[in-house]
């Protein structure tokens, strides 16, 4: 087992199979993300934190485009049934204890956007000699880079002062969605023969 992914080709580029595996999974939970916060989205934003949520849909979909471009794609024919294990893990569980139910369902939505964003580093996986210019290698570069500010938004509306009466339910729900993540990429991971040591 390795830290890092590859090895690498002479040029610097990640293997195939490797770059595959790593997309798929992304492109699942960011395109889940996408899904979901277009449906919880209202047609007129009342709150503030609700621009945030709004801009981070237009980031989860770029995510997306960038990645099914960026990606060396092989045929790997263990995709489905990890892929189905995952769209499962990414359905909606609206928070107990939360009358509202859109409210519910969009804290759901704001824990997995934290635990996507922030439990997951694709660029801390990149050997140093990884290929600066490859577009895999600046896809999770960049991928690292928006999370670090797409977080935020989560932030904001998770700390918000209307959820105060439900602190102890949405901090729940932050914990359980960062264990799901953690243990879907991990699990991942090791399919591919990489140790992941960026947890906490």
């Amino acid at each position: 087992m390795s830290r890092f992914l590859g090895p690498l080709d002479s040029t610097g580029r990640v293997p195939p199979l490797q770059q595959t595996s790593v997309a798929s999974f992304l492109i699942s939970a960011h395109g889940a993300l996408a899904r979901q916060l277009a449906m919880a989205l209202p047609g007129q934003m009342s709150a503030g934190w609700q621009t945030e949520l709004n801009a981070q849909l237009y980031r989860e979909a770029e995510i997306v485009s960038l990645l099914m471009r960026a990606t060396s794609w092989v045929p790997d024919f263990s995709l489905p049934y990890r892929a189905f294990a995952w769209e499962a893990a990414w359905l909606p569980k609206p928070v107990a204890g939360v009358a509202d139910q859109r409210q519910a369902t969009t804290i759901d939505i704001a824990a997995l956007g934290h635990a996507v964003h922030g439990a997951i580093r694709p660029a801390a996986l990149l050997p140093i000699e990884a290929g600066a210019g490859d577009p895999f290698v600046m896809a999770l570069r960049r991928i690292e880079f928006e999370s670090s500010r797409l977080i935020q938004a989560q932030i904001l509306f998770l700390k918000s002062d209307d959820l105060k009466p439900a602190r102890h339910a949405v901090n729940t729900a932050v914990e359980r969605r960062h264990r799901e993540v953690r243990s879907l990429w991990t699990e991942l991971l090791e399919t591919i023969g990489i140790r992941d040591d960026t947890d906490g």
